[in-house]
């Protein structure tokens, strides 16, 4: 089966719990946030973490700790403040058209920030908003319209129109930063006409260096 065929919003919502699986080992959205900030605005520091985040300096350290421990970001202790780096992940199930980059784990962190998010997610879970982030990049490419997306995914044609735009920040900034933007987009990355993003922008800026 072809990728683009394979990424359709309704064959990646038949496939919730496989996800559901995978993106459990990152155990919370708190923690994922963490990690996709340092995957894109790394080598940053600590103090930039708590800073971007609205972090305190204790739950920042808890939580690169963590991620240390899993792997995932990488800590230079011949520094000070500590270097932080973290490289992009890509999870793709050859058995199921599933895949997870930094953009996936972005959609995913934003209800920590977003009311909509964190609705979405509640009612329909991981699977369908991981369709539903693929649905809104299709929309914004002019591929599909928001009921074509409602339908595809089984919610409110109000609901795919909340979602698609809450997920703008994610997608947005993973076409720019996420090296693995194109699995989740292979048929239209390079045609989505995004909203500019705007002072309720969720995602936070790079550190400044000056």
């Amino acid at each position: 089966m072809p990728l683009g065929d394979a990424l359709t919003p309704k064959r990646l919502a038949e496939n919730t719990p496989g996800l559901e699986v995978v993106v459990e080992l990152l155990n919370h959205p708190a923690l994922t946030r963490v990690y996709v900030y340092v995957c894109y605005w790394g080598p940053t520091t600590p103090p930039d973490v708590e800073d971007a985040l609205d972090l305190s300096k204790s739950t920042a350290y808890e939580y690169i700790d963590q991620l240390v421990n899993l792997g995932l970001i990488t800590r230079d202790n011949s520094t000070r403040p500590q270097r932080l780096t973290a490289e992009p992940i890509a999870v793709v199930d050859e058995h199921a058209p599933i895949v997870i980059t930094p953009t996936v784990l972005h959609a995913f962190a934003l209800q920590e920030i977003d009311a909509d998010v964190a609705y979405f997610l509640d009612r329909y879970g991981i699977g369908k908003l991981v369709a539903a982030l693929r649905g809104a990049g299709l929309h914004f490419a002019g591929q599909t319209t928001q009921r074509m997306v409602a339908d595809d995914i089984d919610v409110r044609e109000t609901e795919a129109m909340m979602i698609s735009y809450a997920l703008v920040p994610a997608l947005a900034v993973g076409r720019d930063h996420d090296p693995y933007f194109e699995y989740l987009f292979p048929d239209v990355y390079e045609a989505m006409e995004l909203p500019d993003l705007d002072e309720r922008e969720t995602t936070p800026p790079p550190p400044d260096d000056g």
